[in-house]
């Protein structure tokens, strides 16, 4: 079982979920090839963090890398910037630029 932590991403929440639905529970040779061709904001930031988790299992050691699977995927919001927009009239909208935190988690498949 290896880790691999990306924090303060600037990928919303709900997007990078999305993304994170689609390679869960895959292997991890599938899920990079899906990362690779995939049209999505986050994909690339969520393949290197895959590249990242597999590196770090096969640092540890005693590990196989085709039996290795995205075991488990947690995305949660991390802090939020606040923006200002100009409006009409003197008025100003504000902008929330949310972040993300993601964790990745890679473990070999149970036959």
């Amino acid at each position: 079982m290896a880790i691999a932590r990306l924090n303060n991403t600037r990928l919303t929440p709900r997007k990078a979920r999305i993304i994170a639905n689609l390679i869960r529970e895959q292997r991890v040779t599938a899920a990079i090839n899906n990362l690779r061709f995939l049209h999505k904001a986050g994909a690339k930031q969520f393949f290197k963090l895959l590249v990242s988790a597999v590196a770090n299992a096969e640092d540890r050691g005693d590990v196989n890398v085709d039996n290795l699977v995205v075991s488990k995927v947690t995305v949660d919001q991390g802090p939020t910037l606040k923006r200002w927009r100009p409006r009409a009239m003197g008025r100003a909208n504000r902008i929330l630029k949310k972040t993300s935190h993601i964790t990745l988690e890679v473990a070999e498949a149970r036959s």
